[in-house]
């Protein structure tokens, strides 16, 4: 259980008949310093879930109402970073891969892209407080947590429909690092461009284009947060035309320009990701495979 400064984690691999709907479970400990408040923002990434035992962050995720107090939050899948503020906490997280959210949710993914709910308050996601409530009661160990949470969705959770084969066609197309446009998309995935459109925004949250752009741009990041000292240049993905490109989509997914970025503190999330990529092999949830 490696510790990387204010952040202990522990990535969960899903058991082989769940993994096809998550990414990971991962518990994480983090401790501020005097109990100091300390700030951070999560890159754009697929749905999650997470349960705070602990001090309660304060989130928000570009114009939508931010939020505070909540021990039960939802994220939508995002284009731009949440940003938060915490203090001492212990926390549970669940990451929804596209079919996850498909079958767990219910609801169309666009409705609920670039926001965070109190899940105690927000309807359609009342039906995760149950987990909430389980994973919160005292004296239990780690081990019995992650089985509760394989427990619930197993057995407990409700499903929404049948799986639909496309999604996981469409997730494994936004993989392919050689991917630059739409139309191509839609070839391999045997789909016209309006169904993929429609199915993109139902399950996935965002147009095919903002996914691909999105895809690029992680990948860039990703490599950049891994290893600061090569660079923007030495991370920018093959697919961008040059710097100013880079710079746009920059600008669109973080807010901000490279510069900008590189020269803010991630006390959080950087270390998160060094543990990630070397528990999991993939640093962030976007460029993890469909199963």
């Amino acid at each position: 259980m490696p510790e990387d400064g204010l952040v202990n984690v522990r990535f969960h691999e899903p058991s082989i008949d769940l993994g096809r709907f998550f990414t990971t479970f991962y518990c994480v400990d983090f401790k501020t310093e005097n109990d100091e408040i300390v700030e951070d923002a999560l890159h754009p990434e697929w749905a999650g879930l997470r349960i705070m035992a602990g001090a309660r962050p304060h989130c928000r995720i570009g114009d939508s109402e931010p939020v505070s107090n909540a021990d039960v939050m939802v994220t939508g899948p995002s284009s731009l970073p949440l940003y938060f503020s915490n203090r001492s906490t212990r926390m549970w997280g669940v990451g929804f891969l596209p079919l996850g959210w498909a079958t767990f949710f219910g609801q169309p993914a666009d409705k609920y892209a670039n926001t965070v709910f109190d899940a105690r308050k927000e309807p359609a996601f009342h039906h995760f407080v149950a987990l909430a409530d389980k994973l919160l009661e005292p004296g239990q160990t780690e081990e019995q947590e992650l089985a509760h949470i394989e427990e619930f969705f197993r057995e407990g959770c409700a499903r929404f429909g049948k799986e639909d084969p496309r999604i996981q066609i469409i997730h494994q197309a936004l993989m392919e690092p050689e991917l630059p446009h739409v139309s191509v998309m839609a070839e391999r995935c045997d789909l016209n461009q309006r169904t993929l459109e429609r199915l993109c925004r139902k399950h996935f949250g965002f147009s095919p284009k903002i996914l691909l752009r999105r895809q690029r741009f992680m990948r860039s990041l990703a490599e950049f947060m891994l290893d600061p000292s090569m660079g923007w240049i030495g991370a920018i993905d093959s697919l961008y035309f040059d710097q100013s490109h880079f710079v746009r989509d920059c600008q669109d997914f973080l807010g901000m320009s490279p510069s900008e970025y590189s020269a803010m503190d991630h006390p959080v999330i950087a270390g998160f990701m060094r543990e990630r990529m070397r528990a999991h092999g993939s640093a962030v949830q976007t460029l993890d495979e469909p199963e």
